[in-house]
C-alpha cells in the first residue's frame, strides 16, 4: 500500500514541476507533423517508398549504431577521471540508461539522470559529473558546427536551390545560415568556460564588472554557474584523457557520419544524375540534425528528427528523392534509432534494482526529496557547497 502511495506521489510531483514542459512539447510536436503533412510530407511513407532499399544494409547500421553508441558513452570516463576512476560497464550503464531519458522525456529533463546515477559521496560529487556531462555537449556541439560549417562551404549543392526546406515553410538560405549560428554558439560557449578554467579569478570579475551593472546578485550567479561548468574541463590539463577523449569523439562522430551515409545509400537516395550521396553530404545531413534537435524537443524528437533530417537532403537531392527514398530513409534511420536506444537501456535496467531505484528517485523527475536524492543532490548540482575548480597556476603548484 505504501509503495502505491509513493509511486502515486512521484507520478503527480513529475507532472507538477514538467506539466508545462509537457503540454509545450505536445504543441511543439503537433505543429511540426501539421507542418509536415501539409507540405506534402508523412512520418510513415508509402510501400512505394521502401522499393530500392538494399536490406542487407540495415544490420550494418545496427551495427555501427552499436559501435557508435560505445564510443559515445565510454568516452566520459576521461572526463571524470580528474574525480575518480570508474569502470567502463558502469559509465555504460549509466550513459545509456541516460541517452534513453534524454530521447524520451520533453526539453531534455533527462539531462539530470547521467550525474545523479555516476555521482558517489567522496569521490564523485553532482555538480562534478555535472560539470563533466555539460563540457562533452559543448565539445560535441562544437566538433559538430564545425563539421558543419565546413560541409556548408565546401560540399557542393544542388543547383538551382530551392526556396523552401521540403514541407517546411523555412528556406533554404535560413537552414545555412542556422549551421553558422550554431558554430558561434557553441564557439562562444567553449571559450567562456575555457578562460573560466584556466583564468578564474580575471573572468569571476570580469563578469561582475560587466554582469554586475544590472544585477549584483545575477552576475555572481553567472559567474558561479560558469565555474562550476569549467570543472568539466579538467581533462584538458591531462595529455591521455584529453587525447583519448578527443580521439573517441571524433570516433563518435565519424561513426555516426558513417552509419547515415551507409543507411542513405541503402534506402536508394541518390542525385538526378544518379550517383551516389557522398560522405561530405552525410555528414551535412548530419550536422543539420545536430541543429534542429537543439530546439526544446517533444518526446522521442519526434517531429524534430524528421525535420532535420529533411533540411540536410533538400540541399542535396531533387525534390522527388526527398520524398521518396528519402522519406524511408527517414522513417527506417528514425525507429531503428528510437528502438536500439531504448533497447540499450532497457539491458542494463532488466533485473538491476539499483539502477531501478536511482532512476525513480532522480530529483527533478517526480521525487521531492529524501536520502541521497534529495534536496542536498539538488542543491549540490546547482552549484551549493562543492569549491570552485582550481586555478591553472594551482595546478600546476600541485603537479610539480
Amino acid at each position: 500500500m505504501s509503495d502505491n502511495a509513493d509511486k502515486s506521489t512521484q507520478s503527480k510531483g513529475f507532472v507538477r514541476r514538467h506539466g508545462a514542459k509537457l503540454v509545450a512539447s505536445a504543441v511543439i510536436t503537433a505543429g511540426i507533423v501539421f507542418t509536415l503533412q501539409k507540405g506534402g510530407l508523412t512520418l510513415v511513407p508509402e510501400g512505394g517508398d521502401f522499393q530500392h532499399v538494399r536490406w542487407w544494409t540495415l544490420p550494418v547500421y545496427v551495427l555501427m549504431i552499436g559501435v557508435m553508441s560505445y564510443y559515445r558513452a565510454v568516452r566520459w570516463r576521461y572526463l571524470l577521471r580528474s574525480f575518480a576512476d570508474v569502470p567502463k560497464r558502469r559509465i555504460l550503464a549509466v550513459s545509456w540508461i541516460g541517452f534513453a531519458a534524454i530521447l524520451l522525456m520533453p526539453f531534455r529533463i533527462g539531462e539530470i539522470i547521467r550525474p545523479y546515477m555516476i555521482r558517489e559521496k567522496g569521490k564523485v560529487s553532482m555538480s562534478s559529473a555535472t560539470g563533466t556531462v555539460m563540457a562533452e555537449r559543448v565539445v560535441d556541439g562544437l566538433f559538430l558546427s564545425i563539421l558543419l560549417a565546413l560541409a556548408l562551404v565546401f560540399v557542393p549543392t544542388i543547383s538551382p536551390l530551392p526556396e523552401k526546406v521540403v514541407g517546411l515553410p523555412i528556406s533554404v538560405t535560413q537552414v545555412r545560415a542556422s549551421g553558422f549560428v550554431m558554430l558561434g554558439v557553441f564557439t562562444t560557449a567553449f571559450v567562456t568556460i575555457a578562460v573560466f578554467y584556466f583564468a578564474r579569478a580575471w573572468a569571476h570579475k570580469a563578469t561582475l564588472a560587466v554582469f554586475g551593472i544590472v544585477s549584483k546578485r545575477l552576475a555572481e550567479k553567472l559567474a558561479g554557474t560558469a565555474e562550476k561548468l569549467a570543472a568539466g574541463l579538467h581533462f584538458l590539463g591531462r595529455g591521455r584523457d584529453a587525447g583519448g577523449f578527443l580521439w573517441e569523439t571524433t570516433l563518435y562522430w565519424g561513426l555516426n557520419a558513417a552509419s547515415m551515409w551507409l543507411l542513405a545509400w541503402g534506402c536508394g537516395v541518390m542525385h538526378a544524375d544518379g550517383s551516389a550521396i557522398t560522405f561530405g553530404e552525410a555528414c551535412a545531413i548530419m550536422g543539420m540534425l545536430g541543429c534542429t534537435i537543439l530546439i526544446p524537443g517533444p518526446p522521442g524528437l519526434l517531429g524534430v528528427f524528421q525535420a532535420g533530417i529533411y533540411a540536410g537532403m533538400t540541399m542535396y537531392f531533387p525534390l522527388s528523392v526527398v520524398t521518396g527514398a528519402g522519406s524511408a530513409y527517414v522513417f527506417i534511420m528514425y525507429v531503428i534509432q528510437l528502438v536500439w536506444t531504448i533497447a540499450a537501456a532497457a539491458f542494463f535496467l532488466v533485473g538491476n534494482r539499483k539502477a531501478l531505484s536511482d532512476l525513480s528517485h532522480t530529483p527533478g523527475l517526480g521525487n521531492d526529496g529524501g536520502g541521497d536524492g534529495g534536496p542536498d543532490a539538488n542543491r549540490e548540482m546547482l552549484g551549493g557547497s562543492e569549491p570552485p575548480p582550481p586555478s591553472i597556476d594551482q595546478r600546476s603548484a600541485a603537479n610539480s
